[in-house]
Order: C-alpha cells, then sequence, then structure tokens
C-alpha cells in the first residue's frame, strides 16, 4: 500500500507558508480527530478554537507570509483554548448558549448583552450582538463579542451570525 501525505494533495503550488498553515490545520483536525478518552466536548471545542484560531491569527498576522504564519499559529492556539473550553461545558451549557445567542440575534438591541447561565454546572456568559447589516445576497448578519465562564475563567471570542432563510441564526464564523 501507499502512503501519501496529506500535504501533497495539495500538490507543489502551495507556498511554504501556506502549506504550514494547511499543515497546522490538518494537525488540529487530526489530534481532535483521534478523540482518545476525550469526549464530545473537548472535539467540538478543539475543532471550533481551532477555526476560530486560524482566522483571527490571519487577520493578525496581516497579508503575506506574516498572515500564514499567524494563521497557523492562531490555529493551534484556538485548538488548545478551545478544547479547555469544551473540556468543560456539558450538553446544557451548550444549549443555554445556542438559545442565548439565537434570542441575541433576533431580537436584541446593538450592544446589548444576553446572558445565560447554568446552575447545575455554574457555568455562565453572554452573547452581545452589533448593528445588524445586509449582505448583497439579501441575508442578514450580526457580528457579536460572545465571553463564556468556566469555573471563574473567561474566554472571549468574535464572529459574524447571518440569519437563514428558516428564521434561524446560523454562526458563520
Amino acid at each position: 500500500m501507499t502512503r501519501i501525505n496529506a500535504l501533497d494533495m495539495f500538490g507543489p503550488a502551495l507556498g511554504k507558508g501556506l502549506r504550514l498553515t494547511v499543515a497546522a490545520a490538518l494537525l488540529t483536525v487530526t489530534a481532535a480527530c483521534s478523540n482518545q478518552g476525550n469526549g464530545e466536548k473537548e472535539f467540538w471545542g478543539t475543532i471550533l478554537g481551532g477555526v476560530a484560531g486560524g482566522l483571527v491569527g490571519s487577520e493578525i498576522g496581516g497579508s503575506g507570509t506574516g498572515g500564514k504564519v499567524g494563521a497557523a499559529l492562531g490555529a493551534v492556539a484556538g485548538a488548545a483554548a478551545g478544547n479547555q473550553v469544551g473540556r468543560s461545558l456539558d450538553r446544557a451549557d451548550r444549549i443555554a448558549i445556542q438559545q442565548a445567542q439565537q434570542r441575541a440575534f433576533e431580537t436584541a438591541p446593538s450592544g446589548t448583552r444576553t446572558d445565560w447561565y447554568n446552575p447545575d454546572t455554574g457555568n455562565r456568559g453572554w452573547v452581545e450582538p452589533q448593528p445588524a447589516y445586509q449582505e448583497k445576497s439579501g441575508q442578514y448578519c450580526r457580528e457579536y463579542t460572545q465571553t463564556i465562564y468556566v469555573a471563574g475563567e473567561a474566554e472571549t471570542g468574535y464572529g459574524t451570525a447571518c440569519r437563514m432563510p428558516d428564521g434561524s441564526w446560523k454562526i458563520e464564523s
């Protein structure tokens, strides 16, 4: 059987920086998918943290090599942070977060926090949406800030959610 390096699938046309970014992303996904004894919470925390960290890192790093290195470092750091937060959030926490997000995106005035709290775990947090805007496609979106407190430690993230045709809001980034 022939073994294929995952990066070879992308061809030699990729620059070194982009290959590093792809390698970091594959490493993040592979580590998350191995899931050795970890639960679903860590898996999804790692995946979402890695994606978010990669996006933030690429923005901070700017264009060119700096952006690619920033994306790779951000993906690794985000995956680690996401794994820690995910490990501590149970199903009820995730449901409370999702409900708070839907309320915030649909009805909360810009700059107003929508809180959530799980009395069983003591975990809590808030979602703060910004003004809604309409994409060229006609879809309405809102940027937001979200903070989650697990065991007294805060993790803050930023993203964009867009309204789907069925009326629900989907987090895009």
